[in-house]
């Protein structure tokens, strides 16, 4: 692999800190294409959700389940047309010649077509020379050195990235409008009918799995908007931490929600309108209050009118993965990207403190209105069953956010200095004496935001400058040297 450097004079980081003169960035002519996995994941996960949906519903025809099948047809199309349409979209089909798959489309086979177009790009890259058409440049994060690198992007890598992105939005779309509710049915009517059918119990494990790729997609879609600058890597353990933690936070608020409908049928349609509504206008009071303007980036050829439609889909989606799961994002109407890039730590903690507080309610209002049904199951361990399950989600949240996110030593405060933070006022609030030398948070390295290259090379030898107290600076060398060590 040819590997060329060239010095640069000036690269702005994210905290605004320029690199020095005199560093280099490695040109890499020819990085290997990523293998198109979510694509072909996301295909399965639709055909088998698809396929499996059409043959419940043919056996809810022959039982003459009018309720059950109206529903799972319902929770099957919509979100079937809304991928057909975001696919058509994001490749801009509609002014193209293409009839053969705007007609696979019709069908509601587009992803289909798309993923063998993917596959067809990736095995067919790298048989000839390409141009580059663009220059990515990002910051790569390794063994606590910062080292800008430029990667020449290939046309083939550019529609594999186009394939990628649409396949993301399409997972999300069928993860929280389709999957969701689709897994809150089956279970009701399982319920219900107090057996588990075969080919629903199959449906159900399809769409959990839907639900919690959908997740992790958000996970990875928030890391990769906030730190766009960085080349962002995820190991394997940091996605078996976050699927343990989606998995326990969607079947514990599914399970409650639909327990609580079981017994208060006509009071779980309040609670999920609060939940939508509440979630759906929180951007837009908060645009308001801003007093922002919108932003013009959502599409070229779309008027104000179009913009404001587009951005109340994007919200509604928003609330509806909010209702079951943390988003991972915070919108903001007036960016250009329509995420906020600052890491709200007080909002994901009243948002986990606001839904433990929910389910348990909810939990405890099915254990005082259940059925008899439930007579021969215990409620009691139930109820804390799905307590811990919960607990365990938020306590995987941390865990990810403390040792696993890939970018966790640019943060300002992480979960650990959050926590430092709550017990020293709580120790300040009962006693007023403060030892002198506290002992120092062993996160340190992961609160201490970009390094220039000067300090990174200087490490075994600190050196301060005395433009602070002397205190100050005592404190700096111990943080410098825990982070060399």
């Amino acid at each position: 692999m040819a590997v060329q450097e060239r010095e640069i004079s000036d690269i702005k980081l994210q905290d605004g800190t320029p690199l020095v003169q005199n560093r280099f960035i490695l040109m890499v002519r020819h990085d290997p294409l990523p293998a198109p996995y979510g694509d072909v994941l996301f295909t399965v996960l639709y055909l088998a959700e698809y396929l499996c949906g059409v043959f419940l519903c043919r056996r809810y025809e022959r039982t003459n389940d009018v309720t059950w099948l109206s529903f799972t047809i319902v929770f099957m199309a919509l979100p079937a047309l809304l991928i057909q349409l975001t696919l058509t979209f994001v490749h801009r089909d509609l002014g193209r010649d293409r009839p053969f798959v705007l007609f696979l489309h019709l069908l509601l086979l587009g992803p289909v077509i798309r993923c063998f177009e993917a596959l067809w790009v990736y095995f067919k890259a790298g048989k000839k020379e390409e141009p580059y058409v663009t220059i990515s440049r990002k910051i790569q994060l390794k063994k606590g050195q910062n080292t800008p690198m430029e990667w020449e992007i290939s046309q083939s890598e550019r529609k594999l990235a186009t394939h990628r992105d649409a396949f993301k939005r399409t997972a999300v779309i069928q993860a929280f409008l389709g999957s969701t509710p689709q897994l809150t049915l089956q279970l009701y009517a399982t319920i219900q009918e107090k057996y588990v059918m075969p080919l629903r119990l199959a449906l159900m494990i399809i769409t959990l799995i839907s639900i919690t790729y959908g997740a992790l997609v958000c996970n990875v879609l928030a890391i990769q908007i906030r730190y766009d600058d960085y080349k962002v890597r995820l190991r394997p353990a940091a996605y078996l931490c976050m699927i343990v933690w989606r998995v326990l936070e969607i079947a514990t608020r599914i399970t409650a929600l639909v327990l609580f409908s079981t017994a208060l049928s006509h009071w779980v349609i309040l609670v999920g309108m609060v939940n939508l509504l509440f979630f759906f206008f929180l951007p837009w009071v908060e645009f308001w209050v801003k007093k922002g303007s919108l932003t013009e980036n959502v599409e070229k050829n779309f008027s104000k009118v179009g913009t404001t439609v587009v951005l109340g889909i994007f919200t509604l989606l928003y609330a509806c993965i909010n209702i079951f799961c943390w988003s991972a994002v915070q919108l903001d109407l007036s960016h250009r990207d329509l995420i906020e890039k600052k890491q709200r730590w007080a909002r994901l903690a009243a948002y986990y403190c606001g839904r433990f507080v929910e389910n348990f309610l909810l939990i405890t209002l099915w254990y005082f209105y259940k059925s008899d049904f439930y007579e021969y199951v215990c409620a009691p361990l139930l109820c804390v069953q799905l307590l811990i399950g919960y607990s365990l989600a938020v306590l995987f949240m941390l865990l990810f956010y403390q040792f696993f996110h890939p970018c966790r030593r640019l943060f300002k405060h992480n979960i650990h200095d959050c926590l430092h933070c709550v017990c020293c006022h709580n120790g300040r609030s009962r006693t007023r004496t403060v030892p002198v030398d506290l002992p120092p948070s062993y996160s340190a390295a992961a609160t201490m935001v970009l390094m220039t290259p000067e300090r990174q090379e200087t490490q075994e030898e600190p050196e301060v400058q005395n433009t602070e107290p002397q205190e100050s600076s005592e404190r700096d060398n111990r943080v410098e040297l825990m982070e060399a060590a």
